[in-house]
C-alpha cells in the first residue's frame, strides 16, 4: 500500500525587510549614543588633567607656606625672617604695630610634561601682623603673623577655534606664632 502525501500549496507569503527609514533612524541612534560616548570620555579626561593641574598648584602653595613656617620669628631678640623670604615686588607697608608684606613669585607646575610645554604658575604671598589685646590688664597682647598664598594657574578648556584659557586661584592661609627660641624669654 502506497500512502500520498499531498502537497498543499500555500499562499507565497511577503517576506518584509527595514525599510530606508528604519535604516537611516537606527544610524542616527548608533551615532548619537558613540558620539555621547566620546564626549563623555573626552571631558572625563580634561577634568582628570584639571584636577591634577589644580593639585599642583596647590603642592606649590604648600611649598611657600612652609617655606614661610621655616622663618624664624622671635621678637625677643628681635628676628624676623618673615621679611626676608625671596619674593618678587616686595611691598611693605606699616601700620603700628601692624604691617603687611607681599610679593609674589613665578615657577612652573610639578607635572608630567613632554616636548617643554610647561606651565608657569605665580604665587602671590601676603604676610599679616596681627595683634590681638586679651582686654585683661593682666595679660599681655597676643602676636600672629597671618601667611596667606594665592596660587594663580592657567588651563585652557577646548581646543581648535573654541579654546579659551581661563586663570583659577588655589587658596591657602594659616596662622603663625612666635619662635621663642631664646630660653631666657620663656
Amino acid at each position: 500500500m502506497r500512502l500520498t502525501l499531498s502537497k498543499t500549496l500555500e499562499p507565497r507569503r511577503q517576506y518584509s525587510a527595514f525599510t530606508l527609514a528604519e535604516v537611516v533612524i537606527a544610524i542616527a541612534i548608533v551615532a548619537i549614543v558613540y558620539g555621547g560616548m566620546f564626549m563623555a570620555y573626552t571631558q572625563s579626561t580634561k577634568r582628570a588633567q584639571w584636577t591634577g593641574y589644580s593639585l599642583a598648584a596647590q603642592a606649590l602653595a604648600i611649598q611657600q607656606i612652609e617655606q614661610a613656617r621655616a622663618a624664624v620669628w622671635d621678637p625677643s631678640k628681635p628676628e624676623n625672617d618673615f621679611t626676608n623670604l625671596n619674593l618678587n615686588s616686595r611691598l611693605f607697608t606699616t601700620n603700628p604695630p601692624n604691617y603687611t608684606y607681599t610679593g609674589y613669585t613665578c615657577t612652573y607646575l610639578d607635572l608630567p610634561t613632554s616636548g617643554g610645554n610647561f606651565v608657569t604658575a605665580t604665587n602671590y604671598v601676603t604676610i599679616r601682623m596681627l595683634n590681638y589685646n586679651t582686654g585683661s590688664s593682666t595679660l599681655t597682647g597676643v602676636q600672629l603673623q597671618m601667611v596667606r598664598v594665592d596660587t594663580v594657574w592657567p588651563f585652557t578648556w577646548g581646543s581648535g577655534a573654541g579654546t579659551t584659557t581661563r586663570l583659577y586661584t588655589n587658596t591657602i592661609c594659616t596662622y603663625e606664632a612666635p619662635d621663642n627660641r631664646d630660653n631666657s624669654t620663656l
